[in-house]
């Protein structure tokens, strides 16, 4: 496994977005699921595994707190690519045990209750969406945080036990942005609102100028890291990212 993880990010600075894609389904048997949650990135990488036929699966985890733009963002990807995104949805009885002991919005009273609210919506059934599954592949992006600034195009997912992708980990946002307006990818309105990084609405706001990506997610915690747990170690770090030193990556649009 690890020198598949190492021969993936050697080669991963003369790839693409979609033809690293390629080069992860051609190089891992078994399932490749992708959990989209209808951001930038998101739906750029969705866009490449529809209109290219790549055998990844595309799944969302629908915490029931979305915003109402969200789910229509979801309704209009399925409509123009004619394929359905699977949704994982929390535990009723984890939920319901939840709410009935912090509260519908108990989130906001502290650390403990928020993760645990994360935990209950996203983290469990993201456990579910794995199940059996030989990678994950994610959006993330070195450059969304400070926290995320390490994080590999490839590596070995102990919590999960499988092959953890991220396609762009070494893109701005910028080039995002202009390879998924010029492939006419459908987007969520709400980043021409200012809001960059899109969750649960209760805990998403507009960031403020200055402020980086996810400044907006739980933005009344003063933890910096501002991570639900899914992308996090279980000694609180995010896995170090493979650094290539020739600049700009190329597109497929």
């Amino acid at each position: 496994m690890r020198d598949l993880v190492s021969l993936l990010n050697a080669e991963s600075h003369r790839l693409d977005a979609l033809e690293r894609l390629r080069r992860l389904r051609e190089t891992v048997q078994g399932r490749i699921v992708f959990t989209t949650s209808f951001g930038l990135e998101d739906q750029y990488l969705s866009h490449l595994i529809f209109s290219q036929d790549i055998a990844i699966d595309v799944v969302t985890l629908d915490t029931g707190r979305l915003f109402a733009e969200t789910y229509a963002l979801w309704q209009t990807t399925e409509e123009k690519y004619g394929r359905r995104i699977k949704a994982y949805h929390p535990d009723a009885n984890a939920l319901q045990e939840m709410i009935a002991d912090q509260g519908v919005n108990g989130f906001y009273h502290g650390l403990d209750a928020r993760k645990s609210c994360c935990g209950v919506r996203k983290v469990e059934p993201l456990k579910r969406a794995l199940e059996g599954a030989s990678a994950w592949v994610t959006g993330l992006r070195g450059d969304q945080s400070e926290a995320r600034g390490s994080i590999d195009f490839v590596s070995f997912e102990t919590g999960f036990g499988l092959i953890k992708a991220n396609p762009l980990a070494d893109f701005s946002r910028a080039h995002v942005d202009a390879a998924a307006h010029a492939a006419g990818v459908p987007l969520n309105p709400l980043h021409a609102r200012g809001f960059p990084s899109i969750g649960c609405a209760p805990c998403t706001r507009a960031i403020k100028p200055g402020e980086d990506e996810r400044a907006g997610r739980w933005w009344w915690e003063k933890d910096e890291k501002k991570e639900c747990g899914l992308h996090v170690a279980a000694d609180g770090s995010i896995k170090p990212r493979f650094v290539h030193s020739d600049g700009d990556r190329p597109w497929a649009v």
